[in-house]
């Protein structure tokens, strides 16, 4: 499942409507996108029950699983996501 610059767009404007300061995609969307089942992003900006909210609506509205972490607080993940991933907000 490659993921469409649509789709991204999509993902930054929705994350901005929620305050999102930052957003980085990771995972198998990236490193083997044609066996990739679901889209993992890590955000910042959006803490608590806002952030599942934010994952919620982006799944409705690309029709597609998603997984959402917080950058913060600063852990060895986040820090292996910001080094692997792709920026896009």
């Amino acid at each position: 499942m490659p993921i469409s610059q649509t789709q991204i767009d999509k993902i930054t404007s929705l994350a901005r409507s929620y305050g999102a300061t930052r957003l980085i995609l990771f995972g198998s969307v990236l490193e083997t996108p044609k066996e990739a089942r679901d889209i993992d992003i890590a955000c910042d900006g959006v803490s608590g029950w806002k952030l599942y909210e934010l994952a919620a609506r982006i799944e409705e509205e690309l029709h597609t699983r998603l997984d959402i972490v917080p950058l913060s607080p600063s852990s060895r993940f986040t820090k292996y996501i910001e080094n692997k991933g792709k920026v896009i907000l």
